[in-house]
């Protein structure tokens, strides 16, 4: 069992969200789901909470209803490593499908609130580099981007 789990507060749309977030990422399941019954306030038969897991991570999601201080916010993310352009393009387009919102250097918002980094592995290989003038290149590079392009990135690394 994952000791810590990440635990999502939604105001009405968890299970909306738990079926779109499953259905973007691979190794993704929905492991559980309790509904709003006679002995729960609510709209009978709504989702309460559900224990899902995207790419083997587990997380938890709760209609909680609106309440102040409790919405998303860019403070806290989740990043993503991606292996190739493929994945962070595809990714990329599904997260910011329906409303999300692209950000600089790599991250978003989904429609629901929630903030995501679609990071290429070969960005932190590039920004470890000794070089510190290499590595201001790339820097630099990122800091026009959204979307990260690992091909700009590369380049701007390479620069003689």
């Amino acid at each position: 069992m994952q000791k810590i789990i990440p635990f999502l507060w939604f105001t009405d749309q968890a299970e909306e969200a738990v079926n779109f977030y499953t259905s973007i990422f691979k190794n993704s399941r929905i492991t559980g789901i309790t509904r709003m019954g006679d002995e729960v306030p609510g709209p009978k038969g709504k989702v309460m909470t559900a224990t899902f897991q995207l790419a083997g991570q587990e997380f938890m999601a709760l209609n909680g209803g609106p309440v102040e201080g409790f919405q998303f916010s860019g403070a806290i993310s989740f990043f993503i490593n991606c292996e190739n352009q493929t994945e962070v393009d595809e990714l990329w387009k599904k997260l910011t499908s329906d409303g999300g919102k692209e950000g600089q250097c790599g991250w978003l918002t989904d429609k629901f609130g929630v903030t995501w980094q679609i990071v290429p592995t070969a960005l932190g290989e590039l920004l470890g580099d000794k070089d510190p003038v290499k590595v201001q290149r790339v820097t630099h590079a990122m800091l026009q981007m959204k979307k990260l392009d690992i091909a700009v990135l590369k380049k701007a690394y390479d620069q003689a």
